[in-house]
């Protein structure tokens, strides 16, 4: 390849320095040669002071102690093999040997990509002062997902070099991976509770800020939840004895808060009773988040005992004169949360007594069949934005099934004979259920070898 002189490269910087200009082939004395393996050969012409007082490499390369230094072509050019991708970095990085490296950094950079391609060629011929700025261009500014990844592959590499040209520069680009850093359990927990905090503070709180409350805790919801969900990477923390008990404070709270505020809607006369059913329908939207999250924390059983314990008192208050014919959007919810919870103990994640699963089938039940065709109604009348779909209801109908079916059979036989006379609804459906009670029980003394008298019936017909 024929000579090119860098004149036939434009460069955006100013390139003169101490009465030199990069390219000025009449006061030139060393050729820089830049060279690909695809063969790609540019020589610039440049001065040996510049390149010695800017570049470590280039001083040793200069040098008397460099072994070849001696031979003629070697005092007068100086070969630098790159990839094709890092040439125009070359380039740059010599025309700035010549520029005022002491303007702001920012005006040199323009963008990560181009301070990451620098940082690695300056690194490389040992430029410390281009690798500073660069290197603290890198830890000030934000960074796209795209940017992260190549800082990654690339720093990493730079600072575990054992070149002593590198190894000098390696303090300066510590502080650029430390944003990429694993955070320290100490800090992952208090911010964690903060943001569960957060999740469910009540919008009052929050009435003074510029985005609005819902906005805010919606962000911290998912952002609570993404850190406890266990995708192509291990959860952000691992709750211990003591983060669960916080949490458990905490929640225990937000239940507290919810039945105080329904039995004031009843007692208190003097509430708002709009303000009052928003304020109600907010907190159990916290409910609600808090059924997909604490199971997340092994503190699903204490929301289930919960919410067993202050059933009859929820579907009671619910059905009050006050509060039967309004506060649907409400009622959707705490059938969401029930759902939630009668498939924890339907499918045996919960434990529970078998008079408290009794309970729990006898309350809801009832409540189902009354709400559910309401909420239809409802929704098909566009007097609802929210929908009881049929993914809910169908979870609803699985985990009662496997409930009735796991409690004593006189017990399942009043909630079929109680299901059985409903005529308004079908929901929820317990054909399955009752078709498989009804086998039981033509087969239980036989299968249990007991014997039936002769002309005894097995089901007396007295109150039938």
């Amino acid at each position: 390849m024929t000579e090119c002189e860098t004149a036939e490269v434009e460069s955006p910087l100013n390139v003169v320095s101490n009465g030199y200009e990069v390219g000025e082939r009449a006061t030139s004395d060393v050729i820089v040669r830049l060279r690909t393996v695809h063969g790609r050969d540019d020589w610039f012409y440049t001065h040996s002071k510049i390149l010695c007082a800017k570049s470590q490499y280039f001083a040793l390369r200069l040098s008397d102690d460099w072994p070849t230094y001696h031979l003629l072509d070697s005092r007068y050019c100086v070969e630098v093999l790159c990839i094709e991708n890092d040439f125009d970095y070359h380039v740059n990085l010599l025309r700035m040997m010549y520029s005022n490296l002491d303007e702001p950094v920012g005006d040199m950079w323009h963008s990560v990509k181009n301070a990451l391609g620098m940082l690695k060629v300056a690194t490389k011929l040992g430029c410390s002062a281009v690798a500073s700025k660069c290197a603290r261009y890198l830890e000030a500014v934000p960074w796209e997902e795209s940017e992260e990844e190549e800082i990654l592959k690339a720093l990493p590499a730079i600072v575990g070099s054992s070149h002593k040209l590198v190894a000098e520069l390696a303090a300066e680009v510590q502080p650029i991976l430390a944003r990429l850093q694993p955070v320290e359990a100490v800090s992952v927990r208090n911010v964690f509770l903060c943001a569960v905090h957060a999740a469910t503070a009540p919008q009052s709180r929050s009435k003074y800020l510029e985005k609005s409350p819902s906005d805010l805790k919606v962000a911290a919801q998912e952002q609570v939840e993404y850190m406890l969900e266990e995708d192509d990477d291990a959860p952000l923390l691992i709750p211990d004895d003591d983060l669960k008990t916080d949490l458990k404070k905490h929640f225990l709270k937000l239940f507290k808060g919810f039945k105080a505020e329904l039995s004031a809607h009843l007692t208190d006369s003097t509430k708002d009773l709009k303000l009052s059913e928003k304020t109600i329908f907010e907190k159990v939207c916290d409910l609600v988040w808090a059924s997909r999250v604490l199971p997340h924390v092994g503190l699903n059983p204490d929301f289930v005992e919960f919410w067993v314990e202050a059933s009859s008192e929820i579907t009671q208050t619910l059905n009050t004169a006050k509060l039967r014919e309004t506060s649907w959007n409400t009622k959707l919810l705490v059938v969401e949360i029930t759902a939630t919870v009668l498939k924890a103990v339907g499918y045996g994640d919960v434990i529970l007594t078998t008079n408290d699963r009794i309970q729990l089938v006898k309350v809801w039940l009832p409540f189902f069949r009354e709400t559910k065709p309401v909420l239809d109604s409802l929704f098909e009348g566009e007097k609802m934005e929210l929908e009881m779909d049929l993914d809910l209801s169908e979870s609803i109908e699985n985990s009662l099934v496997s409930l009735v079916l796991s409690l004593p059979s006189d017990d399942q036989a009043e909630i079929f004979a109680d299901w059985l006379r409903w005529n308004h609804s079908w929901f929820p459906d317990l054909s399955e259920a009752f078709e498989v009670w009804c086998c039981r029980s033509k087969a239980a003394k036989r299968r249990l070898n007991i014997e039936v008298p002769n002309g005894a019936n097995a089901i007396s017909s007295v109150g039938a």
